[in-house]
């Protein structure tokens, strides 16, 4: 029987579990939960092109370290502070570079807007920064931005509230 075929079935606990125990397929289910979620958490701290790669570094050490996972219903958080501690390790091999800087003609090249927004957007304390790069880059609604990194919708509600201000008065200080 195919994971993919019963997935929408098993809980997150169910899945992680499996694949605590070895099953890949359970494994990839997880995968396709959560990856929006991973790359939306990268993209908070580095390049479109850096978050697509670290991506795939997050889930091959996930991979190598679920069965250290005691709370299986806490993979969302997990994934999300493997993900952050991945985009530190690429800051201190590979310093940042400024978002203008990043991009070469093979390159994906965002609009102007959305590069200024995203540079405004990594200028934020660190929850704001990953709940609006949720939000307004990888489209996740508050319920699930919740639901994918344990927070609570109180504190996704107020991390959006809050980082939307700070996001408008930056840009607004930048067309002045």
């Amino acid at each position: 029987m195919l994971v993919s075929s019963v997935e929408p079935e098993l809980d997150v606990v169910d899945l992680v579990r499996a694949a605590q125990s070895g099953d890949r397929a359970a494994f990839g289910a997880i995968y396709r939960r959560y990856a929006r979620m991973v790359h939306g958490v990268l993209l908070a701290s580095v390049s479109y092109t850096n978050a697509e790669d670290l991506v795939q570094d997050v889930f091959l050490k996930a991979m190598h370290q679920i069965g250290s996972l005691r709370d299986a219903s806490a993979v969302g958080g997990w994934l999300a502070s493997i993900a952050r501690r991945t985009a530190t390790d690429h800051h201190r091999i590979q310093p940042p570079v400024p978002l203008s800087d990043r991009y070469d003609a093979r390159s994906f090249q965002p609009p102007d807007e959305a590069r200024a927004a995203l540079e405004a957007i990594r200028q934020l304390p660190l929850p704001y920064r990953e709940t609006l790069a949720l939000r307004l880059v990888e489209g996740m609604t508050g319920p699930e931005i919740a639901a994918r990194t344990g927070m609570t919708a109180d504190s996704v509600r107020v991390n959006l509230c809050r980082g939307m201000k700070l996001l408008r008065a930056a840009l607004e200080g930048r067309q002045s």
